[in-house]
């Protein structure tokens, strides 16, 4: 009878480039490839320590000079919405919520671009072709879900969001809306949904991507309560955004050797490996 040990995963450092957050900052990042039997243990595994996927691939922000972006996430328990979010919850109420398989469709790419090109038209998906965005859709080796929300009269697409079911919340991997229906804050109701997807399947958090000091592009994540950052290898709640100007300074950062080694594996086993 023959024993073999998983195999750890290899952790590999992105080249710098300009930070699409902070203006004048470089962005590097720590990622490894989210693939095999293991895939979904993988991706539940890290996110509770700071990584998001993008297709087939987990990352963390790793840069040299800030350690400024921080895994944001909403402990659905502590959350109590606004007099502000509650409005927006009365006017987003009309549109029906479809979840479905991760399929791409040309519905889908048209808001997509008309999305971009009203939000983000110098960003660095502003070039994203029809088959790109599928790819961004369909390449997901773990439970994931497209949730739509359409207009019940019209039947038309309003607002996308590509969401991964895990074993403690559902993550926001990327939304994107009808940009001429700023009055309903369509961004701010996506969150509030999955808030209530969360609640309704029993899970703890709701995960929200990278929240930003001094970034007005990611200001918004700090209005929600109950929201916690993960720094410094735990996760904190977010009293005082200003607790964290700190993470701005270059020397906040540890090494790239000392950041693997401290990544623990879904089986509880620490990281030792350097990356390559």
């Amino acid at each position: 009878m023959r024993h073999t040990l998983p195999i750890a995963p290899q952790f590999y450092v992105t080249a710098p480039q300009p930070c699409p957050y902070l203006e004048g900052r470089m962005e590097r990042k720590l990622f490894t490839a989210l693939q095999g039997e293991g895939a979904q243990r993988l991706n539940d595994g890290l996110s509770k320590q700071g990584f998001r996927r993008s297709q087939n691939v987990l990352y963390r922000p790793s840069c040299a000079d800030c350690s400024a972006c921080l895994s944001a996430r909403i402990d659905v328990s502590k959350f109590t919405a606004t007099k502000s979010q509650r409005r927006t919850l009365r006017r987003g109420r009309y549109l029906e919520r479809r979840a479905t398989s991760p399929w791409a469709t040309e519905e889908q790419y048209d808001l997509f671009r008309r999305y971009l090109g009203d939000r983000h038209a110098d960003g660095g998906m502003a070039d994203m072709d029809a088959f790109e965005f599928a790819a961004m859709v369909e390449e997901t080796p773990i439970r994931t879900r497209v949730v739509e929300y359409t207009d019940p009269d019209s039947k038309d697409l309003i607002a996308t969001c590509l969401t991964d079911i895990l074993d403690d919340g559902v993550s926001m991997v990327y939304s994107f809306f009808e940009p001429e229906t700023t009055r309903l804050s369509i961004g701010t109701y996506i969150i509030l949904d999955h808030i209530d997807i969360a609640r309704e399947a029993g899970l703890p958090y709701v995960y929200l991507g990278y929240w930003v000091p001094g970034s007005d592009k990611m200001g918004y994540k700090a209005s929600f309560s109950g929201l916690e950052v993960y720094n410094s290898g735990a996760w904190h709640p977010l009293k005082d955004p200003r607790d964290f100007d700190t993470s701005l300074h270059p020397l906040s950062n540890d090494p790239i050797s000392e950041q693997v080694a401290d990544i623990s594996l879904p089986d509880g086993r620490p990281l030792k490996p350097q990356p390559r």
